[in-house]
């Protein structure tokens, strides 16, 4: 039987786990976990009875395995949960689906509503060209716009930075509207000192051209000549308790199968002997212990990964950029609150006026706050008391920061405070109507563009010279991966294992390096 050890127990690790064990039982997994729970980053947490995210953790993909997994842990709902009732939802509900007021492993089919909170309006994610827009931006503005674009068009930039990327597909007063400060709250970092690729990944498709474009499709009704209409999706599915309740599936599965995972402990040592990796070891409270293994699979951060090895003569450049490649913190605040001050300028119904908002991007210099995401608009069950959402909203305040600024090292109850002012300096809503609240930090949540990201290439081809070392996920591959591109990199990774002729090994570093933005559908009209 061949021994595996996975490390992480985060959305790219589990499932390399699940799709090991479903395929067959003749592998032997243990999986190491740093934290006391499953997700990674893609996970909830709880705080006085009520359930929050601990990111934006939307389940979509273009990919049908990645579905397929979702849909057999969690089936999509086939009656109206709680909201959809007191809404009157029309929903394409699933024939024969769980009814989410009677059971709780459901996928609930949720609304997409994202917007740009800028100059105290609301803006559509990614813009789109309508009257609303064009009101709220002035005739000025639209003049500087368009003019701006025009100059792009005319005179390229070559794209060695993100700022080049952006000016080239939005113009660069667009760009400084909506791109600018924003990127530099998220990075720390201006968007001139940052790689392109980070923008290549996460607005694929998206400009100016694509929004005009779209607008007259719409207007006109008007199909492209291959008779396929791209459109932004307009609704995702979301587990009824929250994004850990699918990792906690998954693991349920892979324990039942064989698999172990144990948590609470941290990789020290990565011993090989030649170019094979033989054995891990890992502390575990205080104490080390040490696992043989045949197969490492690897979503722990690349700089950690480097640390831990012992036994292979690195090459001292690659070495150092592998240990300095940049990473960025993330925290939230999570908050009950008994109102929030916007109204909802919208036509979208919502439960008593609440902004029909999954999430917000804060594009305010005032505050340093990046987002706001509202819990009502993603699951009532997500409460103590499903009724709660009556009168109650759950959100987050969430930050981006860095390990060694004043923000990361306050105490709770000092940032938990700090992001309340923040909240009120663009009228969220007041202190006195917080009813409770609870902070969270994540270590190296975002994989930084930047630095010696330089010489990424060069490491990747190091780790591939190692036949029985697989590294996933976000962090693992140092690459800003949405949720289902993670999962994608553990499928890859095991379908390999089983069988390595099935496509080359370099291949599971391609996933999600394709030009296409992740948000937008393709329809095909018949």
């Amino acid at each position: 039987m061949k021994k595996i050890v996975i490390i992480g127990a985060g959305p790219a690790g589990l499932t390399t786990a699940y799709k090991l064990l479903k395929e067959n039982n003749k592998y032997d997994i243990t999986i190491i976990e740093k934290s006391n729970i499953v997700g990674g980053i893609s996970t909830s947490i709880t705080f006085d009875g009520y359930t929050i995210d601990t990111g934006i953790h939307r389940f979509f993909t273009k990919n049908d395995e990645v579905n397929q997994i979702w849909n057999d842990l969690l089936p999509i709902q086939g009656k109206l949960s709680y909201d959809d009732k007191i809404l009157d939802r029309n929903l394409e509900l699933s024939l024969n689906g769980p009814d989410p007021e009677k059971e709780d492993n459901v996928m609930l089919i949720k609304n997409r509503l994202t917007r740009i909170y800028y100059d105290n309006k609301f803006f559509n994610y990614p813009v789109s060209l309508n009257a609303d827009t064009l009101k709220k931006l002035g005739f000025i503005n639209i003049i500087k716009i368009g003019c701006s674009y025009l100059k792009s068009c005319i005179f390229k930039r070559k794209e060695e930075s993100l700022e080049d990327l952006y000016i080239n597909k939005f113009g660069k007063s667009l760009y400084q509207m909506f791109f600018e400060s924003y990127t530099e709250k998220v990075w720390g970092r201006h968007p001139s000192q940052i790689s392109a690729d980070w923008g290549n990944q996460r607005v694929k498709g998206i400009s100016i051209k694509e929004v005009i474009k779209d607008f007259f499709r719409k207007k006109f009704n008007i199909n492209n000549k291959n008779n396929t209409q791209t459109s932004l999706i307009e609704s995702f599915y979301y587990p009824k308790k929250g994004s850990k309740q699918i990792w906690d599936l998954m693991l349920d599965y892979i324990i039942n199968q064989g698999g172990k995972i144990i948590y609470s402990s941290e990789v020290v040592n990565i011993n090989f002997l030649k170019d094979k990796v033989r054995s891990v070891d890992y502390k575990n409270n205080g104490k080390i212990y040490n696992l043989k293994c045949d197969y490492l699979i690897s979503s722990m951060p690349i700089k950690n990964l480097f640390e831990a090895f012992n036994g292979p003569v690195i090459p001292k450049k690659i070495y150092d950029s592998a240990i300095n490649l940049p990473y960025r913190e993330f925290m939230s605040v999570g908050l009950l609150v008994n109102k929030l001050n916007l109204n909802n300028d919208t036509n979208v119904k919502t439960i008593n006026g609440i902004i029909p908002d999954n999430w917000i991007y804060v594009q305010d210099k005032r505050v340093k706050m990046g987002r706001l995401q509202v819990f009502n608009n993603w699951s009532p069950y997500l409460f103590k008391n499903k009724k709660d959402i009556n009168d109650k909203v759950l959100l987050t305040l969430e930050y981006f920061c860095s390990k060694d600024d004043e923000y990361w090292n306050m105490s709770d109850e000092d940032f938990i405070d700090f992001a309340i002012k923040d909240a009120e300096k663009i009228n969220l809503f007041s202190k006195d109507d917080v009813i409770s609240s609870t902070r969270i930090k994540i270590d190296k949540a975002y994989p930084g563009y930047f630095d010696s990201y330089s010489n990424i290439d060069k490491i990747i081809n190091y780790l591939n010279k190692f036949d029985n070392l697989y590294c996933i996920g976000r962090n693992g591959q140092h690459r800003y991966n949405n949720m289902d591109h993670s999962m994608l990199t553990g499928i890859m990774t095991a379908k390999h294992i089983i069988n390595p002729k099935s496509f080359k090994k370099s291949d599971i570093w391609n996933v999600n390096t394709e030009q296409e933005y992740h948000e937008v559908r393709n329809d095909k009209n018949d």
